[in-house]
Protein backbone atom coordinates (compact mmCIF):
# COMPACT_ATOMS: atom_id res chain seq x y z
CA UNK A 1 0.00 0.00 0.00
CA UNK A 2 1.31 3.43 -0.94
CA UNK A 3 -1.26 5.72 0.69
CA UNK A 4 -0.12 7.96 3.53
CA UNK A 5 -0.64 6.98 7.17
CA UNK A 6 -1.93 9.73 9.45
CA UNK A 7 -1.74 9.62 13.25
CA UNK A 8 -4.29 12.02 14.73
CA UNK A 9 -4.80 12.74 18.42
CA UNK A 10 -8.12 13.80 19.93
CA UNK A 11 -10.31 11.93 17.44
CA UNK A 12 -13.42 11.28 19.49
CA UNK A 13 -14.97 14.56 18.29
CA UNK A 14 -14.23 17.92 16.68
CA UNK A 15 -11.49 18.54 14.13
CA UNK A 16 -9.79 15.23 14.86
CA UNK A 17 -12.77 13.05 13.98
CA UNK A 18 -13.66 15.11 10.93
CA UNK A 19 -10.11 15.09 9.60
CA UNK A 20 -10.01 11.30 10.00
CA UNK A 21 -13.13 11.07 7.84
CA UNK A 22 -11.53 13.18 5.10
CA UNK A 23 -8.37 11.06 5.21
CA UNK A 24 -10.36 7.84 4.75
CA UNK A 25 -12.56 9.39 2.06
CA UNK A 26 -9.39 10.04 0.07
CA UNK A 27 -8.23 6.42 0.35
CA UNK A 28 -5.52 7.20 2.88
CA UNK A 29 -5.04 5.48 6.22
CA UNK A 30 -5.49 6.83 9.74
CA UNK A 31 -4.57 5.83 13.25
CA UNK A 32 -7.25 7.66 15.20
CA UNK A 33 -6.40 8.12 18.86
CA UNK A 34 -8.14 9.25 22.02
CA UNK A 35 -7.60 8.77 25.74
CA UNK A 36 -11.05 7.15 26.02
CA UNK A 37 -11.27 4.09 23.78
CA UNK A 38 -14.93 3.44 24.61
CA UNK A 39 -15.94 6.92 23.53
CA UNK A 40 -13.68 6.76 20.49
CA UNK A 41 -15.11 3.47 19.29
CA UNK A 42 -18.68 4.69 19.79
CA UNK A 43 -17.93 7.85 17.81
CA UNK A 44 -16.38 5.97 14.89
CA UNK A 45 -19.10 3.31 14.89
CA UNK A 46 -21.62 6.12 14.63
CA UNK A 47 -19.98 7.53 11.49
CA UNK A 48 -19.48 4.08 10.00
CA UNK A 49 -15.70 3.91 10.32
CA UNK A 50 -15.34 1.73 13.42
CA UNK A 51 -14.41 -1.35 11.39
CA UNK A 52 -13.05 0.31 8.24
CA UNK A 53 -9.94 -1.34 6.80
CA UNK A 54 -8.14 2.00 6.60
CA UNK A 55 -8.83 2.93 10.21
CA UNK A 56 -7.11 1.78 13.38
CA UNK A 57 -8.45 3.02 16.69
CA UNK A 58 -5.73 3.67 19.23
CA UNK A 59 -5.90 4.53 22.93
CA UNK A 60 -3.51 7.34 23.84
CA UNK A 61 -3.48 9.81 26.73
CA UNK A 62 -1.12 12.64 25.76
CA UNK A 63 -0.53 13.45 29.45
CA UNK A 64 1.19 10.09 30.06
CA UNK A 65 4.87 10.08 30.94
CA UNK A 66 7.28 10.73 28.09
CA UNK A 67 8.69 7.20 28.21
CA UNK A 68 5.20 5.68 28.08
CA UNK A 69 4.31 7.81 25.05
CA UNK A 70 7.45 6.70 23.22
CA UNK A 71 6.43 3.08 23.81
CA UNK A 72 2.87 3.74 22.63
CA UNK A 73 3.99 5.53 19.47
CA UNK A 74 6.44 2.75 18.65
CA UNK A 75 3.45 0.41 18.90
CA UNK A 76 1.40 2.71 16.66
CA UNK A 77 4.07 2.70 13.95
CA UNK A 78 3.79 -1.10 13.82
CA UNK A 79 0.15 -0.77 12.68
CA UNK A 80 1.23 -0.07 9.09
CA UNK A 81 4.99 0.27 9.49
CA UNK A 82 4.98 4.04 9.07
CA UNK A 83 3.55 7.35 10.25
CA UNK A 84 3.70 9.91 7.45
CA UNK A 85 1.62 12.65 9.05
CA UNK A 86 1.29 13.44 12.76
CA UNK A 87 -1.60 15.73 13.68
CA UNK A 88 -1.42 17.04 17.25
CA UNK A 89 -5.06 17.91 17.73
CA UNK A 90 -5.82 16.78 21.31
CA UNK A 91 -6.39 19.59 23.78
CA UNK A 92 -8.94 21.50 25.79
CA UNK A 93 -9.72 25.05 26.77
CA UNK A 94 -10.20 26.15 30.38
CA UNK A 95 -11.63 29.63 30.78
CA UNK A 96 -10.95 31.72 33.86
CA UNK A 97 -9.39 34.86 35.29
CA UNK A 98 -5.63 34.53 35.62
CA UNK A 99 -5.34 35.39 39.31
CA UNK A 100 -8.15 32.99 40.13
CA UNK A 101 -6.65 30.16 38.06
CA UNK A 102 -3.06 30.67 39.11
CA UNK A 103 -0.16 28.41 38.24
CA UNK A 104 -2.01 25.26 39.28
CA UNK A 105 -4.65 25.56 36.56
CA UNK A 106 -2.12 26.82 34.03
CA UNK A 107 0.08 23.78 34.64
CA UNK A 108 -2.92 21.49 34.22
CA UNK A 109 -3.70 23.16 30.89
CA UNK A 110 -0.06 23.00 29.76
CA UNK A 111 0.21 19.30 30.67
CA UNK A 112 -2.23 18.53 27.86
CA UNK A 113 -1.96 21.37 25.37
CA UNK A 114 1.81 21.98 25.51
CA UNK A 115 3.84 19.24 27.21
CA UNK A 116 1.60 16.44 25.96
CA UNK A 117 1.80 17.77 22.42
CA UNK A 118 5.58 18.10 22.62
CA UNK A 119 5.98 14.59 24.05
CA UNK A 120 3.89 13.05 21.27
CA UNK A 121 5.94 14.98 18.72
CA UNK A 122 9.29 13.84 20.12
CA UNK A 123 7.99 10.26 20.32
CA UNK A 124 7.25 10.26 16.56
CA UNK A 125 10.33 12.18 15.44
CA UNK A 126 12.86 9.30 15.69
CA UNK A 127 10.76 7.34 13.19
CA UNK A 128 10.49 10.33 10.84
CA UNK A 129 14.19 11.12 11.17
CA UNK A 130 15.09 7.57 10.26
CA UNK A 131 13.02 7.82 7.08
CA UNK A 132 14.06 11.45 6.39
CA UNK A 133 10.41 12.16 5.72
CA UNK A 134 7.27 13.27 7.56
CA UNK A 135 4.82 16.05 8.28
CA UNK A 136 3.91 17.37 11.73
CA UNK A 137 0.69 19.37 12.04
CA UNK A 138 0.24 21.41 15.21
CA UNK A 139 -3.32 22.58 15.89
CA UNK A 140 -3.00 25.98 17.52
CA UNK A 141 -5.59 28.73 17.89
CA UNK A 142 -6.24 32.32 16.87
CA UNK A 143 -6.70 32.92 20.64
CA UNK A 144 -2.96 33.42 21.04
CA UNK A 145 -3.28 36.45 18.75
CA UNK A 146 -6.01 37.97 20.95
CA UNK A 147 -4.63 37.07 24.37
CA UNK A 148 -5.73 40.43 25.78
CA UNK A 149 -9.25 39.00 25.94
CA UNK A 150 -10.14 38.34 29.61
CA UNK A 151 -10.57 34.71 30.77
CA UNK A 152 -8.57 33.23 27.88
CA UNK A 153 -5.16 33.71 29.50
CA UNK A 154 -4.06 30.16 30.28
CA UNK A 155 -5.43 28.76 27.02
CA UNK A 156 -3.88 31.53 24.92
CA UNK A 157 -0.55 31.13 26.71
CA UNK A 158 -0.47 27.41 25.91
CA UNK A 159 -1.24 27.95 22.24
CA UNK A 160 1.38 30.70 22.04
CA UNK A 161 3.94 28.31 23.51
CA UNK A 162 3.06 25.69 20.90
CA UNK A 163 3.52 28.21 18.09
CA UNK A 164 6.87 29.38 19.44
CA UNK A 165 8.47 25.97 19.88
CA UNK A 166 6.95 24.72 16.61
CA UNK A 167 8.66 27.58 14.78
CA UNK A 168 11.96 26.41 16.25
CA UNK A 169 11.12 22.79 15.49
CA UNK A 170 10.41 23.63 11.85
CA UNK A 171 13.90 25.06 11.38
CA UNK A 172 15.53 22.13 13.19
CA UNK A 173 13.84 19.32 11.26
CA UNK A 174 13.66 20.90 7.79
CA UNK A 175 17.19 19.66 6.88
CA UNK A 176 15.99 16.15 7.82
CA UNK A 177 13.17 16.18 5.28
CA UNK A 178 10.43 16.81 7.86
CA UNK A 179 7.83 19.58 7.52
CA UNK A 180 5.90 21.44 10.21
CA UNK A 181 2.53 23.13 9.76
CA UNK A 182 1.11 25.41 12.47
CA UNK A 183 -2.66 25.62 12.07
CA UNK A 184 -4.36 28.64 13.66
CA UNK A 185 -8.14 28.18 13.47
CA UNK A 186 -10.71 30.76 14.41
CA UNK A 187 -14.02 29.75 16.00
CA UNK A 188 -15.47 26.63 14.36
CA UNK A 189 -18.85 25.05 14.98
CA UNK A 190 -17.68 21.79 16.55
CA UNK A 191 -19.38 19.95 19.37
CA UNK A 192 -18.13 20.09 22.93
CA UNK A 193 -15.63 22.90 22.52
CA UNK A 194 -17.07 24.82 25.48
CA UNK A 195 -17.69 21.76 27.69
CA UNK A 196 -14.96 22.69 30.16
CA UNK A 197 -16.73 25.89 31.17
CA UNK A 198 -15.33 28.38 33.65
CA UNK A 199 -12.94 27.93 36.53
CA UNK A 200 -14.89 29.27 39.50
CA UNK A 201 -13.32 27.56 42.53
CA UNK A 202 -11.46 30.69 43.58
CA UNK A 203 -13.61 33.66 42.59
CA UNK A 204 -12.37 37.12 43.59
CA UNK A 205 -15.12 39.71 43.86
CA UNK A 206 -13.06 42.49 42.26
CA UNK A 207 -13.29 40.56 38.99
CA UNK A 208 -17.05 39.98 39.14
CA UNK A 209 -18.01 42.68 36.57
CA UNK A 210 -15.38 41.59 34.02
CA UNK A 211 -16.13 37.91 34.59
CA UNK A 212 -19.85 38.36 34.13
CA UNK A 213 -19.41 40.47 31.02
CA UNK A 214 -17.23 37.79 29.43
CA UNK A 215 -19.59 34.97 30.45
CA UNK A 216 -22.52 36.81 28.88
CA UNK A 217 -20.52 37.18 25.68
CA UNK A 218 -19.10 33.63 25.54
CA UNK A 219 -22.38 31.92 26.42
CA UNK A 220 -23.90 33.29 23.21
CA UNK A 221 -21.22 31.78 20.96
CA UNK A 222 -21.98 28.01 20.80
CA UNK A 223 -23.86 27.19 17.62
CA UNK A 224 -23.03 30.55 16.06
CA UNK A 225 -19.32 30.10 15.33
CA UNK A 226 -18.55 31.29 11.79
CA UNK A 227 -16.21 28.43 10.87
CA UNK A 228 -17.44 25.34 9.02
CA UNK A 229 -15.40 22.44 10.46
CA UNK A 230 -15.77 20.29 7.32
CA UNK A 231 -14.21 23.07 5.25
CA UNK A 232 -11.54 23.59 7.90
CA UNK A 233 -10.30 20.00 7.93
CA UNK A 234 -10.49 19.79 4.14
CA UNK A 235 -8.15 22.79 4.01
CA UNK A 236 -5.69 21.01 6.32
CA UNK A 237 -5.83 17.87 4.17
CA UNK A 238 -5.32 19.90 0.99
CA UNK A 239 -2.24 21.64 2.37
CA UNK A 240 -0.63 18.47 3.70
CA UNK A 241 -1.23 16.57 0.46
CA UNK A 242 -0.66 19.49 -1.93
CA UNK A 243 -4.03 18.94 -3.54
CA UNK A 244 -7.26 20.90 -4.04
CA UNK A 245 -6.92 24.57 -3.14
CA UNK A 246 -3.30 24.01 -2.09
CA UNK A 247 -2.23 22.54 -5.43
CA UNK A 248 0.84 24.27 -6.80
CA UNK A 249 1.32 26.46 -3.72
CA UNK A 250 4.55 26.73 -1.74
CA UNK A 251 4.55 25.01 1.66
CA UNK A 252 3.45 27.43 4.41
CA UNK A 253 4.66 27.30 7.99
CA UNK A 254 1.34 28.78 9.14
CA UNK A 255 -2.22 28.04 8.08
CA UNK A 256 -4.79 30.55 9.33
CA UNK A 257 -8.37 29.32 9.11
CA UNK A 258 -11.32 31.70 9.23
CA UNK A 259 -12.04 35.39 8.80
CA UNK A 260 -11.86 35.85 12.57
CA UNK A 261 -8.40 34.29 12.64
CA UNK A 262 -7.26 36.68 9.90
CA UNK A 263 -8.76 39.62 11.78
CA UNK A 264 -7.00 38.80 15.05
CA UNK A 265 -3.63 38.22 13.40
CA UNK A 266 -3.87 41.47 11.46
CA UNK A 267 -4.93 43.39 14.57
CA UNK A 268 -1.97 42.06 16.56
CA UNK A 269 0.52 42.75 13.80
CA UNK A 270 -0.88 46.25 13.25
CA UNK A 271 -0.69 46.99 16.98
CA UNK A 272 2.97 46.00 17.10
CA UNK A 273 3.86 47.92 13.93
CA UNK A 274 2.01 51.01 15.17
CA UNK A 275 4.03 50.94 18.39
CA UNK A 276 7.31 50.50 16.52
CA UNK A 277 6.42 53.43 14.26
CA UNK A 278 5.32 55.72 17.11
CA UNK A 279 7.37 58.21 19.10
CA UNK A 280 8.29 55.33 21.42
CA UNK A 281 10.64 54.31 18.64
CA UNK A 282 13.36 56.63 19.98
CA UNK A 283 13.45 54.55 23.17
CA UNK A 284 13.44 51.28 21.25
CA UNK A 285 16.45 52.42 19.22
CA UNK A 286 18.14 54.39 21.98
CA UNK A 287 19.63 51.57 24.05
CA UNK A 288 22.52 50.38 21.85
CA UNK A 289 26.22 51.11 22.07
CA UNK A 290 27.38 53.92 19.79
CA UNK A 291 28.11 52.72 16.29
CA UNK A 292 31.83 52.26 15.78
CA UNK A 293 33.10 54.30 12.84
Amino acid sequence: MSSRVWFITGCSSGFGQRLAQVVVANNERVIASSRDMTRLKAAFDKIGLGAHENVKLFELDVTDEESALKTKLTEAVKSWGVIDVLVNNAGYGQLGMLEECGATQMKKQFDTNVFGLLNVTTAVLPHMRERRSGTIVQIGSRSEWSAETPMKGIYSAGKAAVRAFSETLASEVKPLGIRVLIVEPGAFRTEGIYNYGYYDDNMISDYDPTRQKMKDFIDKIPGKEPGDPEKGVQAIFDVVTGTGRASGKEWPLYLFLGNDAERDVRNKCNTMLKLLDSDWNEITRGVSYPVQQ
